[in-house]
């Protein structure tokens, strides 16, 4: 059997990693995440936020692992398997292999803007999971799928579900689930690595202290609860987050660029051939594991530097972000809280394209 290997990160220090963990990041779609901005264009506002999805996939894996680790060696009845452990260590490090260029940009702005049918809903866990399948499919090796403990079928769909954070009705050991993508109250390791990563690279100062809230953990009912001393570093948690949005994810200059960047792939959609052997529209492409896993945040620079004159108004719009010539924030309107609800912010930027 080969042994973990060590990877050093700057938020969590030296981590250890399952050898089937090292074969997953080792193939070509993984990697792929290299290529990948965690925030879109947010670099383009704060010059430190260049950091990609793949460190943020790795530093996902390794939380996922610890607080797991710490369920079972503070409660040994909940009899947490080994490879329940690695399962829930595979979903956290493959959870955002589904994002497309510029991140949330792609599926949050460009997906909804080009209506491609059947997909209007489509967001990045789904293009996860088929990514997670086509890996195990079609690229790992039968010996690193039979590296202890020897995952079978039935393991990969409970990964795909882990992504998902969808709870099987009678599913075992349901706590589980709200690992890596809690969706009973949000509080998961995604967003603790990502809290911790975008502040450091950001320069934002972060109050929230993750590993405090995995010591202060226990499993209750079925279901992950923190002790009740811990309730002011959840506070923090939640402070994080919106102060996050306030300053840098929803920042107007950033807002404006995605914009523009959002514009741009929509005009170049049916102009920039995707894929090696079959080609497609990028708005495709999420049909296609093959195709999807060359689209990259490279697209950008594609179209920037193109002589294909069908690229032309498409490569205007970039030009323009290039000499800073972007478009101006003509009013804000702030939502009430039905608006809110409805749309899933609270403020809307109004900006003016000439």
């Amino acid at each position: 059997m080969e042994l973990n290997k060590i990877f050093n990160d700057p938020i969590h220090g030296h981590i250890e990693l399952h050898p089937l963990c090292v074969a997953i990041i080792d193939t070509p779609p993984f990697q792929r995440l290299r290529d990948i901005k965690q925030l879109g264009a947010c670099n383009r506002v704060y010059p430190g936020a260049s950091h990609s999805r793949f460190e943020h996939s790795i530093g996902v894996c390794y939380l996922a692992g610890k607080f797991v680790r710490h369920l079972k060696n503070k409660q040994p009845g909940l009899d947490i398997k080994p490879k329940e452990l690695l399962c829930v260590e595979i979903a956290g490090l493959c959870h955002d292999l589904g994002h497309g260029p510029f991140s949330h940009l792609f599926d949050n702005m460009f997906i909804p803007e080009v209506k491609v049918k059947d997909d209007a809903d489509w967001k990045h866990e789904d293009a996860s999971c088929k990514m997670f399948e086509h890996i195990w499919d079609n690229i790992l090796k039968d010996g690193d799928k039979k590296q202890e403990p020897n995952l079978l079928g039935r393991d990969v769909t409970f990964i795909k579900e882990l992504i998902m954070g969808t709870k099987p009705e009678r599913a075992d050991k349901r706590f589980l689930y709200e690992i890596v993508c809690n969706n009973r109250n949000g509080i998961d390791v995604d967003k603790w690595d990502y809290f911790a990563r975008d502040c450091y690279h950001l320069g934002i100062k972060n109050n929230f202290d993750h590993n405090r809230l995995i010591y202060s953990s226990r499993v209750i009912d079925d279901e992950i609860c923190f002790r009740d001393k811990a309730l002011v570093n959840v506070c923090d948690m939640f402070y994080t987050r919106s102060n996050l949005h306030r300053r840098a994810y929803q920042h107007k200059v950033t807002k404006v660029i995605e914009l523009m960047i959002r514009d741009a792939l929509v005009l170049a959609d049916g102009s920039l051939p995707i894929g090696k052997e079959k080609k497609m529209k990028m708005s495709e492409a999420i049909k296609d594991m093959d195709a999807y896993a060359t689209l990259t945040d490279s697209v950008y620079y594609h179209i920037l530097w193109s002589r294909d004159p069908d690229l032309k108004d498409a490569q205007d719009i970039l030009v323009r972000i290039e000499t800073r010539d972007l478009y101006r924030l003509a009013r804000e309107k702030t939502l009430n809280e039905e608006q809110k609800k409805e749309m899933g912010f609270s403020a809307v930027h109004i900006f003016h394209m000439a």
